[in-house]
């Protein structure tokens, strides 16, 4: 009797169908990923703007509430690979996504809210997205995100 090695078709089959289930179920979290990742460089982008807000108040103890008040130029005039423009309003960064970026964020708000304790020296902090800040901080400007929280990075959810 002559014995042949190999796999069965349903052997095969099976291991098809399980490599196609757990592709299934790893796609949404890859997605959500690279959303967050893009999110993320918009973010970092929007730090020279963090640093002009910083050095103003150390300056003169008052939160920028516009670019001009911030030494930036004009939001329309400010752009990267993920970001529309750049505004300060009201000590708050608000960052429109571009079109380029995922389908999903496209066109949606991010905003970077300034914080700063009454009356003390330290810096300023910062609160992305929906992150609260803890008790004893006065966060300016208001939160313009409209970008749903499971695309925002970690650190900027509520």
């Amino acid at each position: 009797m002559k014995r042949t090695r190999g796999f069965t078709l349903i052997e095969l089959m099976i291991v098809i169908a399980i490599m196609g289930i757990l592709t299934t179920i790893a796609l949404p979290t890859f997605h959500d990923r690279v959303i967050r990742t893009q999110v993320g460089e918009a973010l970092t982008f929007a730090d020279f703007a963090k640093d002009a807000i910083a050095q103003q108040y150390k300056r003169t103890r008052r939160i920028a509430r516009t670019n001009a008040e911030a030494g930036l130029p004009e939001p329309d005039k400010i752009i990267g690979s993920f970001v529309t423009r750049l505004e300060v309003k009201d000590g708050a960064i608000n960052v429109p996504l571009v079109e380029r970026i995922n389908k999903y964020a496209a066109g949606k708000v991010v905003s970077v809210r300034a914080a700063a304790a009454p009356a003390a020296v330290v810096p300023l902090s910062w609160a992305c997205g929906n992150a609260e800040m803890p008790q004893g901080l006065t966060v300016s400007g208001a939160n313009a995100t409209t970008l749903p929280p499971n695309y925002l990075p970690v650190d900027c959810r509520s």
